[in-house]
């Protein structure tokens, strides 16, 4: 049986700052997110299970994308935990704006790495995370592959 990669993509919109960089990004901004997450499986191949011929159900993979990564960051605000914007963050929590402190650079790069671990943990045992591509603005994404790591 062939192996399929199967596709969804998402959108959210979520602030960060760059603790540390030398450039416009230690500033507090905001980037229009798309989220491109593929996994890679074989077809059901029993007629007598509902998925019968997919690999996964797309509303399937939408849950556990809309679950771990987008309603969590969605219109949140990511900062290192620790930043000296940690002040602000907490301002902002006090003021009930969703803030997220990470433990990590709120790159997209680094970004790509807790999703994908976040998105591997809740996939059913035969289905493999193949790719995520996070696109930051319409030039510039970053991308992980599971053959890289």
């Amino acid at each position: 049986m062939s192996k399929i990669r199967i596709t969804k993509q998402f959108n959210f919109e979520t602030g960060h700052a760059l603790y540390g960089y030398d450039g416009k990004c230690q500033n507090v901004h905001g980037h229009s997110y798309k989220l491109s997450v593929c996994v890679i499986g074989q077809p059901i191949e029993d007629p007598n299970n509902v998925k019968y011929g997919m690999v996964i159900d797309f509303g399937d993979l939408k849950k556990i994308v809309k679950t771990e990564i987008v309603d969590k960051f969605d219109h949140a605000t990511v900062f290192n935990k620790n930043t000296p914007h940690l002040e602000l963050a907490n301002e902002l929590k006090k003021r009930n704006h969703k803030v997220i402190l990470v433990d990590y650079q709120p790159t997209s790069e680094q970004m790509v790495i807790d999703f994908a671990q976040k998105i591997q943990a809740r996939l059913p045992e035969r289905i493999k995370l193949f790719s995520i591509k996070l696109q930051e603005t319409e030039t510039s994404f970053a991308e992980w592959y599971a053959t890289d790591n």
